[in-house]
């Protein structure tokens, strides 16, 4: 079983992650996860804090020689921010620490701030911010990318890119997967688009919101190509791909709506225009699809198609611009406090996304093929695919 964690806070020394369950014999391309985030950090609209940091993946365990060992992977990224409130945070309890920390009160709407407060009984929200902000996503990515590795030896390569941001969205077709995995080449992510025109308008939705001292949302796409038929189960609801995939996404903070395929059009749509018809390639010996409708799934397994999550993305919930909350002492209305944050973050919530979907996906591969070295999982995954090939 693939398993992983993260531990660290926003303005702690770093991020920690443990992934446990993967073969020996994995080569790690560490460029490859460093880029990754880069990628995280990227995009128009993006604030201050990624200024400031440089995350690069540090391996403490379970590589050597640049291949995994089977034993559990460990990664610190720093937090340079670090620096500018370590006397702040400072674990024992001195009177010079005390004073230079800054509660954060009142609590955001939109925040996890008065929930985590009333949860665990704080009067200061920044106990909660530290760990429910999106800056944890960053050992998410990290991890993720080792799973994009995993995949990519077997011939899988997952991409995402924003297909809607405010009220600008890409029409038409799907885009062809060779431009969406291009975009991961950019310098620049901009707002990780495919259609230069679209982007440049999507853009424009940016800095609209910053002129009006606001926040914009958005919808980013991830795709997995090469996915084969037979990943997930049909036998309990648990063990069903696509809920798996649709937790995985919803747990990136500010992700509120999670859609698998053309889900959303087609509960509004006669069954006879949603449903994938079947073909059959004879040349190639394997089963088509027409359309993929389903975005690769049916019953909670994959059936051969690209697999394809898209996120729905709230706005950021900290804006220059605060919405009244209530003070936790007096319970007056005020406005809520004002932290440093991004105006758009859908670029960086779709790396987010791609790491999600690939360590679901991973661990699914696992579970079908298992193995305790690559050798032995790419033996057992030839194995499955000369049995499809001669169904």
């Amino acid at each position: 079983m693939l398993r992983y964690q993260t531990a660290g806070e926003s303005h702690g020394q770093g991020l920690m992650a443990i992934l446990s369950g993967l073969p020996a014999g994995l080569r790690i391309d560490f460029d490859f996860v460093n880029r990754d985030l880069r990628r995280r950090r990227g995009g128009y609209g993006r604030g201050g804090r990624m200024k400031i940091e440089s995350d690069t993946a540090q391996f403490l365990a379970g590589v050597r020689h640049g291949q995994t060992i089977g034993s559990p992977i460990a990664m610190l990224i720093a937090n340079r921010d670090w620096e500018n409130w370590k006397e702040a945070m400072a674990v024992e309890d001195r009177p010079e620490a005390r004073a230079k920390y800054k509660p954060l009160s009142p609590p955001r709407p939109g925040h996890a701030d008065l929930a985590g407060c009333l949860k665990y009984n704080f009067r200061d929200a920044r106990y909660v911010l530290e760990r429910a902000s999106a800056r944890e996503t960053a050992a998410r990515v990290a991890v993720g990318a080792v799973a994009k590795l995993f995949l990519k030896s077997l011939g899988v390569e997952v991409a995402s890119h924003v297909v809607a941001l405010g009220q600008v969205t890409i029409a038409g077709e799907p885009a062809p997967f060779e431009i969406v995995l291009a975009l991961q080449e950019r310098e620049d992510p901009v707002l990780a688009c495919v259609d230069p025109a679209v982007e440049a308008r999507m853009k424009e939705e940016v800095d609209r919101a910053i002129a009006n001292r606001d926040t914009v949302g958005g919808t980013f796409e991830v795709i997995a190509r090469g996915v084969p038929p037979g990943l997930g189960s049909c036998a309990q609801w648990d063990e069903r791909l696509d809920g798996q995939l649709a937790q995985a996404v919803m747990s990136i903070q500010a992700v509120k709506a999670v859609e698998v395929g053309s889900g959303i059009a087609n509960a509004a749509a006669a069954g006879s225009s949603v449903h994938d018809e079947i073909g059959y390639d004879r040349e190639h010996t394997h089963f088509t699809r027409k359309s993929n409708r389903a975005g690769g799934l049916e019953g909670g397994i994959t059936n051969g198609e690209d697999v394809v999550v898209r996120g729905y993305l709230k706005p950021i919930s900290t804006l220059r611009r605060p919405l009244e909350s209530v003070d936790f002492e007096s319970k007056e209305t005020v406005k809520a406090a004002y932290e440093r944050s991004d105006v758009c973050v859908v670029p960086a919530a779709g790396v987010v996304g791609e790491a999600m979907v690939a360590l679901t996906l991973a661990r699914a591969f696992l579970e079908k093929f298992g193995g305790d070295s690559m050798e032995e999982t790419r033996c057992n995954f030839l194995a499955y695919q000369e049995q499809v090939r001669r169904f």
